[in-house]
């Protein structure tokens, strides 16, 4: 049985692919998927393209109580994804500053783009919510998905 590399990111040309299936969980009764599935596709997305860079996140939970969160974001859809359907999220920062980053992600079916969701992420500190500046390690490797 071939691998379809669905749930497996990887990084090419500055870009983090990462693949979705659309389940009937997804979906409405019409099998047209929720606008709020966007948001957790992009978010697997993002955690796949920090375990990708070799970013931990459950060890910087743990140990440093900090995190990346998502401060704000917004979403154009274009065309409905449905039940089914192979997606695939294309991840891109499109700024790196020193406390948060803005990542572009593009959701795709083939050659289609469905929806294009723009979401800003802070580093913050979890005891006390205040932000942190990413540490410079992490940054260089964010810098290596940066649009040109």
């Amino acid at each position: 049985m071939e691998h379809t590399g669905i749930g497996i990111a990887r990084i090419s040309d500055n870009i983090c692919y990462y693949s979705q299936r659309v389940y009937y969980s997804d979906t409405d009764a019409g099998g047209i998927v929720y606008h709020s599935r966007y948001l957790d596709f992009t978010e697997h997305a993002r955690t796949e393209l920090l375990r990708t860079l070799g970013i931990d996140q459950s060890e910087a939970l743990k140990e440093a109580s900090q995190a990346f969160v998502v401060r704000s974001l917004s979403i154009d859809y274009a065309i409905p994804a449905i039940l089914d359907d192979l997606l695939t999220i294309e991840s891109q920062v499109l700024k790196c500053g020193r406390f948060s980053m803005l990542i572009e992600q593009r959701i795709t079916r083939g050659d289609t783009t469905l929806a294009v969701q723009e979401t800003k992420v802070g580093h913050v500190d979890l005891k006390t919510g205040r932000p942190l500046p990413v540490p410079e390690r992490v940054r260089e490797l964010f810098l290596m998905i940066k649009k040109s």
